[in-house]
């Protein structure tokens, strides 16, 4: 009886029947190891099936990028084989051509829009925005808007045209129709230290700019002595005494009011657009 117990004492539990060597990780069977064909992962044979996929995806990637590349960049498909210039009125489409220099022929992406516009309006001071659009597959539209003159000031035999933001523009030989000159005779007002001919000059534009279309067609000449004495010359001989630049647009209804109500009158005297005033009728 004695040997007996003392082979059982000497017997590791892992040979008892009925016991599992591996019961401290919760599990009868025995841990899966490195290199065991039935273990999944990264590193076993579904993972290796997986990459494949991906580094097939990245490389169709990459030669569709090249391709891309190559198409915008280096083929003849998509180069600037025609420019065209809309919005002229005074000028025409070729001068806005010959401005704009853009390099025929070139990728039409790489053109630089933005060197085109500066180009155009540094050349041509009449263009007042230029519009540089990308028409695919081949071509560069071109739109234009011409700055309008308001005012014009006498130089010599010459007219110097003059925008509604006081910009001298351009210089032209004859007068256009529906503009009219600007006369400054400020030399001797009292306020001339404070106001200069500048000053005076974006009065006069501001007071010009302003009209109703229909006054303004009939404007022949904006006489500015001082800064609130502004004076419009309409056709017919008729004078308006406008005051100065302020209030412009109440002014400008009360002027027009009175031009219904009494056509035939000599004198407005709008200073005051609360209580205008006619005479010579």
């Amino acid at each position: 009886m004695a040997g007996a117990k003392t082979a059982q004492r000497g017997t590791p539990s892992s040979d008892r029947p009925g016991r599992s060597p591996w019961r401290g990780s919760g599990s009868s069977k025995p841990p899966k190891v490195p290199g065991n064909p039935g273990r999944s992962g990264p590193q076993g044979p579904g993972g290796r099936l997986r990459r494949g996929p991906v580094l097939a995806a990245l490389a169709a990637v990459v030669v569709l990028a090249a391709g891309g590349t190559w198409t915008l960049y280096g083929s003849s498909w998509l180069r600037v084989e025609k420019v065209t210039a809309t919005g002229t009125e005074v000028l025409t489409p070729e001068q806005v051509l010959t401005a704009a220099a853009v390099p025929v022929g070139a990728p039409l992406v790489s053109v630089d829009t933005d060197e085109i516009e500066s180009r155009v309006r540094g050349r041509l001071p009449r263009i007042d925005s230029v519009d540089v659009v990308r028409a695919w597959p081949h071509g560069i539209g071109l739109k234009v808007t011409e700055r309008k003159p308001v005012l014009l000031i006498k130089k010599d035999a010459k007219f110097v045209e003059v925008d509604a933001s006081g910009v001298r523009f351009d210089t032209v030989a004859k007068a256009p129709a529906g503009v009219p000159v600007l006369e400054l005779n400020a030399g001797r007002s009292p306020s001339a230290r404070r106001f200069d001919e500048e000053r005076l000059l974006h009065e006069a534009v501001q007071v010009a700019g302003g009209l109703p279309g229909p006054i303004s067609k009939e404007t022949v000449q904006v006489k500015v002595g001082s800064y609130d004495s502004v004076v419009l010359e309409l056709t017919g001989g008729r004078t308006v005494m406008w005051g100065s630049g302020e209030q412009g647009e109440a002014k400008g209804r009360a002027l027009t009011a009175l031009l219904k109500a009494v056509p035939k009158a000599g004198h407005f005297d709008v200073s005051v657009p609360t209580a205008p005033a006619v005479s010579g009728s």
